[in-house]
């Protein structure tokens, strides 16, 4: 699914997986591209709240969202609703939960006639992971999952039927896989806290990005644009940039006069649209909305996107503000560092992404630090200004990193 960052952590893997010579079948939902390098099998969930979810998307694509997706998808509705208030009744799971019988299913087929190595679970989504653990459990095959967000939020306790049941989840995957990796060290270390058991099969592994597929120049301009890309949100805002840049023009007018933040890829957040409006910033904080396919470059949204990347004076990393960002990295970040532009990041209790960030030549302070942010400004102005911006001292992090590091993990394995 393009754009998806679960789906680019699994897709961009793929050439170096098949340049290594290993054979693939995928099993994926149906809300993405079909796959036709490989064996890719896209399974519908069973139960009612999934299939409704999936059947949207599916008729969304073939027919778009026209009269015919209304009335199909609103007798669709109608026709499963008890079933989906049965389902909520008896399990309180995200929808998501019931792709795992089909998956388990399907996977126990695929382990008969094709008799793999490895089952990889790859997630996102938790379905992914529950599947890998009957599938090891019923079969024996080795277990090998990649976990990409935290399952259980640090320093709280879970409420729901659902956040228990990732915790329970967790555990399982601890006790049951033969390797575990995580994307950031607070993420593994709170996991081996929990879990103890898991011992040396735990370990980190920075996920990366492939180098970007269009390139443009660089040509400083007499206004500096802090480029952000990405969907913004309540937990991902804009706003404390707002509430410090208005401080910023108080006491710097001619430095703030020709400093501009350009969004790329989704409306910005409606409490930055609120501060924005009050502080009567309009003219400083730009939406540019999502980059599409351009029939003139022939161009996808992606490309232009990656060229709009190299052609900012600098690309703004917002991490969010909730408990859950000690434990990770947006995947942005890694597409940043490829387009070769210092990154301005504003994060939040994460130590390893500040020091990723000061490494590859950026600038970071702590979001809610509103004199470390305003210092922030201060200083990635006055470098630009005066032409002498911080310049990364690493290569970029690529995808086939990742994949030579799970790769030897794995040939370790007993």
């Amino acid at each position: 699914m393009d754009g998806r960052a679960a789906s680019l952590t699994v897709t961009d893997k793929i050439p170096h997986v098949l340049a290594a010579g290993i054979e693939l079948t995928v099993l994926s939902a149906v809300t993405g591209e079909k796959d036709t390098r490989f064996r890719h099998l896209q399974l519908l969930p069973w139960g009612p709240a999934g299939l409704r979810f999936d059947l949207r998307h599916l008729i969304a694509l073939h027919w778009g969202r026209d009269w015919r997706y209304r009335l199909v998808t609103g007798f669709v509705s109608l026709l499963l609703s008890p079933f989906i208030v049965l389902e909520r009744l008896l399990f309180g799971l995200q929808s998501q939960w019931s792709w795992m019988p089909a998956a388990v299913f399907r996977g126990l087929w695929i382990i008969w006639k094709k008799r793999p190595e490895v089952i990889y679970s790859s997630g996102g989504a938790y379905s992914a992971h529950w599947a890998g653990y009957w599938l090891k459990r019923l079969t024996r095959v080795r277990w090998i999952a990649e976990i990409h967000d935290p399952m259980v939020f640090p320093g709280t306790v879970p409420a729901s039927r659902n956040l228990r049941f990732w915790a329970r989840l967790e555990g399982m995957i601890c006790r049951q896989a033969d390797l575990v990796w995580w994307f950031t060290d607070q993420a593994r270390a709170s996991a081996q806290r929990r879990h103890p058991e898991l011992g040396n099969r735990g370990l980190v592994i920075l996920p990366g990005a492939e180098p970007p597929q269009a390139t443009a120049p660089y040509r400083k301009g007499d206004r500096m644009i802090l480029g952000h890309f990405g969907s913004l949100s309540s937990v991902r805002s804009l706003c404390p940039l707002v509430e410090v840049f208005s401080r910023f023009r108080h006491m710097h007018p001619e430095m703030a006069a020709r400093l501009f933040v350009h969004c790329y890829g989704g409306p910005i957040d409606a409490m930055a649209q609120k501060a924005i409006q009050q502080h009567r910033l309009e003219a400083h904080f730009i939406n540019q909305g999502r980059l599409e396919w351009d029939p003139v470059s022939r161009l996808s949204g992606r490309e232009r996107i990656q060229q709009r990347m190299h052609e900012v004076d600098a690309l703004l990393l917002l991490h969010g503000t909730t408990a859950d960002c000690a434990e990770y990295i947006p995947s942005k970040f890694y597409d940043y560092l490829w387009a070769g532009r210092p990154v301005v990041g504003l994060i939040h209790i994460n130590p390893q992404l500040a020091q990723l960030i000061g490494d590859h030549g950026g600038y970071a302070a702590e979001v809610d630090q509103e004199e470390a942010v305003l210092a922030l400004l201060e200083q990635v102005f006055s470098d630009w200004e005066k032409d002498c911006m911080r310049r990364p001292a690493l290569s970029p992090i690529g995808t086939g990193q990742a994949v030579n590091t799970i790769l030897d993990r794995v040939r370790q394995l007993p």
